[in-house]
């Protein structure tokens, strides 16, 4: 299984997530061999293509979990891949002044729409 992809994903997508008081407040870059000082388009699509290689190997792990483990599992891969997908969108500008968020709303959405994919085993 690959689901040690899946916490290096969530780890990578909080750190560009966090990327304004990681690098500006604390100083902290995750980031090997980028320098946030310059971070530009072709930064973050390397980092972005990094993280889709690692969601797509997890995907294969989740869907080797036990039914009665998958649903958790694959209910935080929703949510981050959503977040994901807003800090696709969004231009390095907003990623490296705003803190990137999923709304409410959509979260429960997310809840919802993946209980309803595990227990008919559409995953």
């Amino acid at each position: 299984m690959n689901l040690r992809s899946l916490g290096s994903a969530f780890q990578k997508v909080n750190f560009l997530r966090d990327l304004k008081s990681d690098f500006n407040e604390r100083g902290r870059v995750y980031f090997p061999g980028v320098d946030f000082k310059k971070f530009d388009i072709d930064s973050k699509n390397k980092i972005e293509e990094d993280i889709k290689l690692d969601f797509e190997k997890a995907y294969e792990g989740i869907l080797r979990l036990p039914s009665g483990t998958r649903f958790g599992v694959y209910m935080a891969y929703k949510y981050y891949t959503k977040l994901f997908d807003k800090i696709r969108k969004s231009s390095v500008e907003h990623v490296k002044s705003d803190r990137i968020r999923v709304n409410d709303s959509h979260k429960i959405i997310l809840l919802l729409s993946s209980a309803v994919k595990s227990k008919l085993n559409l995953l």
